[in-house]
């Protein structure tokens, strides 16, 4: 009987190197036994959904009762990868796989290795970059733009303190036509603003000419919102924005366009639409029409935004081949690259290419995929995704983490957030995880305040007039100042939605989308973000650090970022106090006592420490 089996993936005893590994590296795996009777040790290795190969793995010494069992992998094409072991003893054959706690046990998951490319580089952006991500029509106004061609009908609030419209339009359906008017002109006018704030890149959602104020119902790719301004406009928010050193990033919007565009035309507005001019139409083979005109595929069934095939050859060309195409023309304007809205649902093969045109456009242009699950080994429409495999994604939005750091920040258990945190680490190519975005709200969530508040309300009237304020306005922003303290200090690019850092409020969309408080901003919160983002500039452990978890129970949190020049801890005690020796960098509610840090319950810091026994 097998009395001890020791594997830990994310330990260098048991598995080197640790996480994912490049087509050209060899990945030492060693299991440890204190049965000396095991006739058979082998790891059993496969590729998803391919063929298991058997390796047998060599004995070593035994050392304080146990045996390392040892095996060189050979060297493997990119692609999702899993493993675990046989053993034999006293004649009976037993499988060990994975639990829950990464743990060795006969009952569980096979342990799984990403291999990436070893050409794969994500364009050279700093890895401490801060990004910031703004819903045009409800950041900043200046001037008026010409209105006269802006698809109608819409509606302009007069006031940016009103609430965004979330009841039913004439049509008894919520139209999203409403309009505070936010334009380039204002972000250009807030440049100075973000730059002080500590923010590296921008990401715009969707700025082409649209109907709706959110954009993603696409009516023109070539062409900017009239509420927006002019392509003059865009490039002097580009040009603006660079000579602060910050970046664009855009959205893309490939899946689908808007109903009432240049290309679907449902309404007849253009002339030479795939409905307005039918089979004859340039754009026609552009849709999935199940029975001409009215019976299409659209969208998670939205009758407004239908759906295109992306690998038709004339939408290939419009989007990302012809010289004029669609990357082209905005990368020429000076953006800087792409999000690509539900990067789920565009297929590997437009994914490769597009990525292909803009690194041609622009070598330095970043392309960033909407996953909201662990994008290593995501399945989409019954088929796994290859978005880490080296030619598609450089990045993608990091939900995982966002989930674990707002239920750590409302009490949620210590161990959670640093399972979730290794697992990302131990999953994603190293060049990706040190770019992951990491938002704590976004224009498709409630607010980061608002989650962190834990109210609820039945009604969407009564989240339209929900706010939090007093006693809970103050507990909700220490839970808040914890969650960014985290979002500032794992891997990754923090990424901040408009309005989080002055505090502002919202439920799920549309409350989430309200116009910038310019004038009542939280200075509380608008000092940590900027303390924090300014803090990662000037650490490397924070920009590109290893993780390691030190502590995650009994009410303590403690990781490691280390670089071979630095080493930083992470650190937040709830409920007991804790002495930690090295330099405070950042900390709330600490003490410094000698050599030594001292947190109190509710403290969390970062300190550099030159200990190694930590």
């Amino acid at each position: 009987m097998i009395r001890h089996i020791r594997y830990d993936s994310r330990s260098a005893d048991c598995k080197k190197p640790f996480g994912a590994i490049t087509d050209t590296e060899n990945c030492e795996i060693t299991l440890y036994l204190s049965e000396p009777g095991a006739t058979k040790v082998a790891l059993c290795l496969f590729p998803d959904g391919g063929e298991t190969a058997e390796y047998e793995m060599s004995a070593g010494q035994e050392q304080e009762g146990e045996r390392p069992y040892r095996l060189l992998l050979p060297r493997l094409s990119p692609g999702l990868w899993f493993y675990n072991f046989i053993i034999r003893s006293d004649g009976v054959e037993c499988r060990v796989l994975r639990d829950n706690d990464n743990c060795p046990s006969f009952e569980g998951s096979c342990w799984q290795l990403t291999v990436y490319a070893s050409d794969y580089a994500p364009p050279e952006i700093g890895e401490g970059s801060v990004f910031y991500q703004i819903f045009p029509d409800r950041f900043c106004k200046v001037g008026d733009p010409d209105l006269s061609e802006k698809l109608q009908p819409f509606t302009v609030h007069a006031g940016t303190s009103e609430t965004p419209e979330w009841r039913p339009g004439p049509s008894g359906k919520i139209e999203n036509s409403d309009f505070y008017g936010g334009n380039f002109r204002g972000i250009a006018s807030k440049i100075p603003y973000l730059a002080d704030l500590g923010v590296d890149a921008i990401y715009l959602n969707p700025i082409c000419m649209a109907w709706s104020n959110h954009r993603y119902d696409t009516a023109d790719y070539k062409r900017c919102d009239p509420m927006l301004g002019c392509d003059a406009d865009f490039s002097l928010l580009c040009d603006t924005a660079h000579a602060h050193g910050i970046r664009i990033i855009l959205d893309g919007v490939f899946s689908h366009t808007g109903s009432r565009s240049i290309y679907f035309d449902s309404l007849g507005e253009f002339g030479n639409g795939a409905i307005s001019g039918g089979k004859d139409s340039p754009y026609y083979d552009w849709y999935r029409f199940r029975n001409f005109p009215y019976d299409y595929e659209c969208w998670w069934d939205v009758r407004t935004l239908p759906c295109v095939d992306e690998m038709t050859p004339s939408y290939l060309d419009y989007i990302l081949r012809d010289d004029d195409c669609v990357v082209a023309h905005w990368l020429r304007l000076g953006a800087d690259g792409y999000r690509l809205d539900v990067a789920d649902e565009l297929p590997d093969e437009f994914i490769a290419e597009l990525r292909a045109r803009i690194r041609k456009e622009k070598p330095g242009a970043l392309l960033i995929g909407e996953v909201w699950e662990d994008a290593s080994n995501k399945i989409s429409y019954g088929k796994r995704r290859k978005y880490l495999h080296g030619n598609e994604l450089d990045s993608v939005m990091n939900y995982p983490f966002r989930t674990a750091i707002l239920n750590y920040a409302a009490g949620g258990p210590e161990k959670e957030l640093a399972d979730c945190v290794m697992q990302i680490c131990e999953n994603y190519p190293a060049p990706m995880l040190h770019r992951l975005l990491n938002s704590l709200s976004t224009h498709d969530t409630e607010r980061v305040f608002t989650r962190l508040g834990g109210l609820s309300y039945s009604t969407r009237e009564e989240r339209a007039r929900a706010n939090i304020w007093g006693d809970l306005y103050e507990v909700t922003l220490e839970r808040l100042r914890i969650a960014v303290f985290l979002q500032f200090t794992l891997p990754g690019f923090p990424c901040i939605f408009y309005g989080d850092e002055a505090g502002l409020q919202g439920y799920e969309d549309p409350f989430c989308r309200r116009f910038y408080p310019w004038g009542h901003e939280d200075p509380r919160t608008m000092g940590l973000h900027r303390t924090l983002a300014h803090i990662r500039r000037e650490h490397p452990a924070l920009q590109k650090g290893d993780v390691r978890v030190l502590l995650a129970e009994g009410g303590q949190l403690i990781l490691s970022r280390s670089t071979p020049e630095q080493r930083i801890l992470i650190c937040h005690t709830r409920t007991t106090e804790i002495s930690v020796r090295g330099r405070l960098i950042f900390g709330e509610h600490t003490e410094i006592c000698e050599d030594a840090v001292r947190l109190p319950a509710g403290a969390f810091a970062i300190i550099e420490t030159t200990e190694q026994n930590y």
